[in-house]
């Protein structure tokens, strides 16, 4: 039997060798503080930078074995204890060294060019350079930096406290269902339970015990909620942006028209969102179809794969690629590098976490679906683009941005998607239910992610004009976006209009669900290109995935044909949403 769980002595072999690490890590504070004033000398320069960058791969290393650890057993204290440490010794280290930007910017941007120039072995820093005299506006003295690093303990506080909440101190409750039996709910099995519930009254019972703990939470969430939008209020007032919004595209040079065209195409073409949702409601003889009623099939398959399968399948569905493409999803899914079994304690959901040279790391939540293989595939395109970052980047710029991140792990959806279609052996049965597949990608991953991104900027735009937010403004406002981009009155369904308390990255990361739309419209296209065997098609995607984070996304994505700025691409995701809703329409009848 193969290992399914992550080996994190790859990064520490005890909690010794980690308490030793940081106690290490430490001593950097006060050594690179000690350059203060001296940023001008250009050998002291050089050796800032060296310990700067020595600073940044220990701590990585810390950070990486404290939060993937935590992942694993939410309830564990000694693991929260050694994320907070981490993050505590962070903070202290980048309080310490909060006059580096305005040091640099003082030197000029002709200089530190220049510098570069002559010493290749900073060439790294080039593009950290670049950002930092392209945001310099935004920069603000050496004593006001010093002033807001101060703060930066209680930064961030918002997630942590979301996922103490939601995570650590979360309690499933039980539904009971028609035939009297009581099933327990939690984060990773209540679809599953919904998916296989022909019976409505189990089905909102499923739902309801899964959100009862938001609504019994609901003034908390909404405080939480709060404290993450002041603590982006308080940047943009500090630092001078014009909204939240401009504060979250700034760092990446992402234009306003990338996230408003996005907002404004999604919001104003719904009509096949809409259609199919009454395809699927007549297809199931609803009365009403239910926001959760999203998970039942339109055909059934009870097809069920082992861990061992899924990656047999992924494997064979790239079979066409390059060899160095197959050699490298070989490599991220190694044993010990993939955790896969929901466990208590455990974080829900999936990701992929790797970088600065450290060999990626997946972590799963593996039911058996189908749903589970294209997730398998899709963390598998976030390593694989970790791989080929690394392998083609310094360690500097290799840390790719969120807005592109999204094309590798989608890319991989769309080329299983095709694979599994092409199976001669398919019967209709098998085509609706791939058919849906590929529909419920763009519904979930283009519509809706493109409604919470629209969620996020309503909501931050109320709270720039000093509008109260609770919990009753959030629900208001999920009611209003459900009603526009699917035409469901959630007011009907208990608790649905506490969703937003239920999306993580609300909280995490503020305005980062849009670029998952943003991602799929990239990935869309250039999957195309690449199945119709355009030239060079595979090599300018491999190139996009090769140019790791020395680029403004916008810019990456550009040089893969693709144009964000512009209302085209997203509208080509509306016309194949229609395609593929024409097809089902045929296929049901």
């Amino acid at each position: 039997m193969a290992k399914q769980n992550w080996d994190l002595t790859y990064f520490f072999k005890s909690q010794e060798e980690f308490d030793a690490a940081l106690e290490n890590f430490k001593k950097y504070k006060d050594e690179l503080a000690s350059y203060k004033g001296k940023l001008s000398n250009e050998e002291d320069l050089k050796a800032f930078l060296r310990l700067e960058k020595k600073s940044n791969l220990d701590f990585v290393r810390l950070y990486f074995y404290a939060e993937m650890a935590s992942d694993l057993d939410k309830t564990n204290v000694k693991n929260a204890s050694n994320l907070a440490k981490a993050q505590l010794a962070m903070n202290d280290l980048a309080a310490a060294t909060s006059f580096e930007s305005p040091e640099l910017l003082s030197l000029g941007r002709e200089k530190l060019e220049n510098f570069v120039k002559e010493n290749k072995e900073f060439e790294e820093y080039s593009f950290s350079f670049r950002k930092l005299f392209d945001q310099s506006e935004y920069v603000l003295s050496k004593e006001k930096e010093e002033l807001l690093s101060s703060f930066n303990a209680i930064r961030g506080i918002g997630g942590t406290l979301y996922s103490q909440l939601t995570v650590a101190d979360r309690k499933n409750s039980t539904a009971k269902l028609k035939n009297g039996e009581e099933v327990e709910v939690t984060m990773s099995n209540w679809s599953s339970l919904i998916e296989k519930s022909a019976c409505e009254e189990d089905r909102q019972a499923i739902f309801e015990a899964l959100y009862k703990f938001y609504f019994e939470h609901k003034n908390t969430y909404g405080e939480i909620y709060n404290l993450v939008l002041q603590d982006q209020l308080a940047d943009v007032k500090s630092r001078g942006y014009k909204s939240i919004l401009a504060s979250h595209l700034t760092n990446s040079r992402i234009p306003e028209d990338v996230f408003m065209n996005l907002v404004n195409v999604v919001s104003s073409n719904t009509a096949p969102l809409k259609k199919y949702y009454e395809l699927r409601r007549k297809a199931l003889g609803l009365t009403k179809h239910r926001s959760y009623d999203r998970f039942l099939q339109l055909a059934t398959s009870d097809k069920k794969y082992t861990y061992e399968e899924g990656k047999e399948l992924f494997f064979k569905s790239i079979e066409n690629f390059p060899t160095d493409f197959q050699e490298k999803a070989h490599e991220v899914l190694k044993d010990g590098f993939v955790d896969v079994n929901p466990k208590l304690g455990k974080r829900s959901g999936a990701y992929s976490n790797g970088g600065y040279n450290f060999h990626p790391f997946i972590l799963l939540n593996w039911n058996g679906d189908l749903g589970d293989c294209f997730t398998l595939a899709h963390e598998s395109g976030h390593s694989i683009h970790t791989l080929y970052s690394e392998e083609a980047q310094p360690t500097l710029k290799q840390d790719y941005t969120i807005f592109v991140a999204e094309i590798a792990s989608t890319f991989n959806e769309h080329n299983l998607l095709d694979y599994l279609l092409k199976d001669p052996s398919l019967s209709k049965e098998d085509k609706i239910y791939l058919l849906q597949k590929s529909i419920d990608e763009i519904a979930s991953t283009f519509y809706r992610q493109t409604l919470f991104g629209q969620f996020e900027y309503e909501i931050a735009s109320l709270a720039e004009k000093g509008e109260p937010i609770n919990y009753e403004v959030l629900c208001a406002k999920m009611e209003e976006l459900y009603s526009l981009y699917y035409g469901i009155d959630i007011k009907e369904e208990k608790y649905k209009n506490l969703v937003w308390a239920y999306i993580p990255h609300l909280f995490y990361t503020p305005f980062y669900v849009y670029q998952y739309a943003t991602s799929f419209t990239s990935s869309m296209l250039i999957y195309q290109r690449v199945k119709n065997n355009e030239p060079n098609a595979f090599n300018n995607y491999i190139n996009l995935l090769k140019s790791g984070g020395s680029e403004y996304p916008v810019e990456q994505v550009k040089e893969a044909n693709v144009d964000l700025t512009k209302k085209e691409p997203y509208l080509a995701v509306v016309d194949r949403m229609n395609e593929l809703v024409d097809k089902l329409e045929e296929l049901l009848k």
